[in-house]
């Protein structure tokens, strides 16, 4: 082969390269689109942020490009600031532009583009972030794993994924690419503070990094997490340059230009919210910026006044000064130091409710393996090559390398959803490793390949000997006593190794992807789109403009307006699609609290869940078969962090009929999990429902097992009361770490009677149902209007029989308390919605019989 062409034309060949990697790139985020035929490309979208997301850019694109800050149509009555920045918005207002995209089809078709090509732009970035820390080489390979890797850089980047989440990749890494261009071209340099000639470039170059930084800004305010990296750092690199006697006076220029910059850009554009929360565009901002060039000037003076004495006075007095700092803090700005500790928590930390969200989850080992498999073992071996590189010669970039992967790294640990962060980090150390293996090991691998066709090799070697011999390198091979090369087996067995880590860790990641992008991950549900376009088109207008932007100052919301009392998953929908307005919402607003979601559905009052809609003034209520199954265990930890779902469900382990030895696990449900309000609505549309068979179980304790959970011994189903006493029984005399209850894995079989809502009527139900053949009909979602109900004089059981939208048939049913039914069905045509009476309401006994007019279900009023 001819290796001078290919020197010749290198730039050519690393254009090409990263061209080839930028398409890849691009092609594995586009399957879903190249895939989707003709289905409905709102169909494609995501449910939860990219909705949101997309319903800005309208509101953009309707008002000339403005940026709504304040937004009406979510979180019933009190709306929400909007937290991240316009950056983002306006790239798809460019893009929706140059499209010519004008209706909801056209403007969610480009706008579907922006996160893939926010992913290919960092492919060709990280060319030249992997070229600071080798050489082409180096910046290749970075960009090549950067194409592939997997993680929710890859999900988030995804067709149908439109988000800022990318693009805060991005933008951080062409501020750390800019930072770490400042730590390379002072290398060698001598800076005098007194002489701006020497410090001309550092003070060019922390410009636009401090340019680069504003824009990350501008797109999110998470990019505070590259200002605590900077400062992590700063501390470190300042002990490093202490005890090797160097000046440190290049750190002092670029943070103090950066983070100036950073200030006066944030004032320019203004504090968007009140407080000093980090996560917000908020003054705490500036405070953090101000404190972090106040600490890096410190660490300049100590390390100059401290130069000529004892070496471990210097880290000491940092120790010194940074608890006297804190004290300080805390003693005289108690508003600072909850500042900068309950951010640093709730960036870092964990709590309970953050484990039902699925982006804010903890990293498992499993799902970080299943994100970047092999490039983990490649990063550990990048950060140890940067180690390394550094004990034998100084290299600032590397140090902040490391840095900048342990504490992406810790933050992906403690929330998934940084994955997209350390996406970056691993394609750059995965890089170095490689490339710093290969590179010790040329020699021999040149030595092997003259072995095995040594007139190739030496073809090769003139070229290659021609090459190095211009750059002043002597060709030094050593020689068995035989003559022939002498090969170091060690050096040659770690380059084998690394070569396969890194085409496993490139062929993982891309039929990884490709499963992701063809599994339909993103794609809607059907039963939601279809429930929540009904909605938009059948029920009352709000009277909140959709496409108009209003001051949060100002703004009041109008008489006719009314919230859509659903779990927070579904907000984002219920605003973009229904253009209706949802009490809570996916930024978890609205859901805690004695008015929250969460306190809505884990009621077991029909009167409290009354006073929470009331105070919430909520009008419909949505729920679907999720709630009500996988995801009430969410609700109920929202709703008690202590106790969560313990009251409601029970886990425990079956012995496998295949192999005893082996255990499944089962959730059963308790008797409380009937009575919630979700639960009611969802399984039993509200009516009266009697128990009628359930499980009478027997277990063992996990301290007779020895296993995780409970263990059934025995089950058996039948009639609920005969269960109860027989579990009664059992219990008397049960051997020690044995119980025996009663427990329902039906979730339309109760284990005690259900009393009826009084105050609900089912309108609508999606197509779906959830149910097995064998156990009923339960569809996929529902929706159920909050009336105040006809009142009915009379005592015992009424019931009414109905047919839904689906053309299912059930009957209602209610028990008369104090003398009186509440009823929620009307019975005449002028009933608006497609959910109707098929005959009238029944005193179960008699024969009675009553008309009820839609007039008295809407105002309450008594019809006998």
């Amino acid at each position: 082969m001819n290796l001078t062409i290919l020197k010749d034309h290198r730039k050519l060949v690393i254009v090409g390269l990263v061209g080839f990697f930028v398409l890849v790139a691009l092609g594995l985020r586009l399957i879903p689109m190249l895939t989707m035929g003709h289905t409905d490309i709102l169909s494609m979208v995501a449910s939860d942020d990219p909705q949101y997301d997309l319903r800005l850019v309208e509101l953009s694109l309707a008002n000339h490009f403005q940026y709504p800050w304040f937004d009406p149509m979510t979180h019933f009555p009190v709306g929400t600031s909007i937290y991240w920045g316009p950056l983002t918005i306006l790239i798809a207002d460019v893009f929706c532009t140059i499209a010519g995209a004008v209706t909801r089809p056209e403007i969610i078709g480009a706008c579907l583009w922006v996160t893939p090509v926010f992913a290919a732009a960092t492919v060709a970035l990280m060319y030249f972030v992997g070229k600071a820390f080798g050489d082409w080489k180096t910046g290749l390979l970075a960009s090549g794993f950067t194409a592939v890797v997997s993680g929710t850089f890859f999900l988030y980047s995804l067709y149908g994924y439109f988000n800022h989440r990318d693009g805060e990749v991005l933008f951080s890494t062409l501020f750390c690419l800019a930072y770490l261009y400042i730590l390379i071209s002072e290398k060698g340099t001598s800076i005098r503070l007194a002489d701006f000639s020497t410090w001309r470039k550092t003070a060019l170059l922390s410009a636009l990094a401090g340019i680069a930084y504003l824009l990350g800004l501008f797109l999110m305010p998470t990019m505070i997490l590259f200002a605590f990296i900077v400062g992590v750092f700063t501390l470190v690199q300042f002990v490093f340059d202490f005890y090797r006697g160097r000046s440190s006076e290049y750190l002092l220029i670029a943070n103090s230009i950066i983070f100036a910059i950073a200030t006066i850009g944030l004032l320019v554009f203004g504090f968007k919210n009140p407080g000093t929360d980090l996560s917000t565009y908020s003054v705490g901002h500036v405070y953090a910026y101000l404190c972090l060039i106040g600490a890096t000037a410190l660490l300049y003076l100590l390390s100059r006044y401290l130069k000529n004495k004892k070496r471990y006075y210097y880290p000491l007095t940092i120790i010194g000064c940074g608890i006297l700092f804190v004290a300080i803090l805390f003693v005289a700005a108690p508003q600072l130091y909850t500042l900068f500790v309950s951010d640093l928590y709730a960036f870092f930390g964990q709590a309970s409710v953050t484990q039902t969200v699925m982006d804010a989850m903890a990293w498992t080992p499993g799902e970080a393996w299943a994100a970047f498999n092999y490039g983990l073992l490649l990063m550990a071996g990048g950060i140890l090559v940067t180690l390394y590189n550094n004990f034998r010669e100084e290299r600032p970039q590397e140090i902040f390398a490391v840095v900048w992967a342990l504490i992406i790294l810790f933050s992906t640990w403690q929330h998934v959803r940084y994955e997209y962060y350390l996406a970056v980090v691993i394609a750059l150390l995965s890089a170095v490793c490689i490339h710093f293996v290969f590179e010790k090991g040329w020699g021999d691998l040149r030595q092997l390949a003259t072995a095995i066709m040594p007139h190739q090799a030496a073809d090769s070697s003139k070229e290659t000997g021609t090459e190095e011999r211009r750059r002043g390198k002597k060709q030094k091979q050593k020689k068995s006593p035989g003559g022939s090369p002498e090969l170091n087996y060690p050096v040659l067995g770690v380059v084998g190794i690394v070569f396969i880590l890194g085409i496993l860790f490139a062929y993982s990641s891309v039929t990884y992807n490709y499963q992701i992008a063809s599994s339909g991950v993103n794609t809607m549900n059907p039963d939601w789109e279809t429930a929540l376009e009904w909605l938009g088109n059948n029920t009352p207008d709000t009277g909140v403009n959709y496409y108009a932007i209003y001051d949060q100052k100002t703004f009041q919301y109008p008489s006719t307006a009314y919230g859509i009392m659903s779990w927070w998953d579904y907000g984002h929908m219920i605003t973009y699609i229904a253009h209706r307005i949802p009490n809570a919402n996916p930024f978890q607003q609205g859901v805690t609290g004695p008015n929250g979601s969460a306190a809505y559905f884990m009621a077991t009052s029909e009167d409290t869940a009354n006073a929470i809609l009331d105070a919430d003034g909520t009008k419909y209520v949505i729920t679907d078969i999720d709630m009500d199954t996988g995801k009430f265990w969410a609700m109920a930890t929202w709703y008690n962090t202590t106790v969560a779902g313990t009251p409601y469900q029970t886990n425990m382990f079956y012995p496998s009929q295949s192999d005893p030895s082996q255990y499944n696990a089962v959730t059963l449900n308790e008797e409380p999990y009937y009575q919630t309000i979700v639960s009611r609505l969802h399984n039993f549309d509200g009516s009266m429902t009697p128990a009628t068979s359930a499980f009478y179980v027997e277990y063992a304790d996990p301290s007779i097992t020895q296993a995780s959970l409970p263990v059934l011994t025995d089950a058996e189903v039948m009639n609920v009361s005969d269960a109860a006493t027989k579990a009664e029984q059992y219990n008397l005399g049960a051997p020690a770490g044995h119980h025996a209850t009663v427990l329902s894995l039906s979730i339309t079989q109760p284990i005690d009677d259900v009393p009826a809502l009084r105050h609900y009527r089912l309108i609508y139900e999606s197509p779906t149902n959830t149910a097995k053949s064998d156990s009923g009909d339960v569809k996929y979602v529902k929706i159920f209007e909050y009336v105040k109900g006809a009142h009915i004089k009379g005592d015992g059981i009424i019931d009414i029989p109905l047919v839904t939208n689906q053309g299912r048939n059930f009957t209602y049913r209610q028990e008369s308390i104090n003398g009186e039914f509440i009823v929620p069905y009307s019975t005449g045509s002028d009933n608006p919605y497609p959910v109707k009476a098929v005959g009238p309401y029944h005193i179960e006994g008699t024969s009675t019989t009553f008309e009820v007019p839609e007039s008295a279900v809407v105002q309450g009023t008594t019809i006998n």
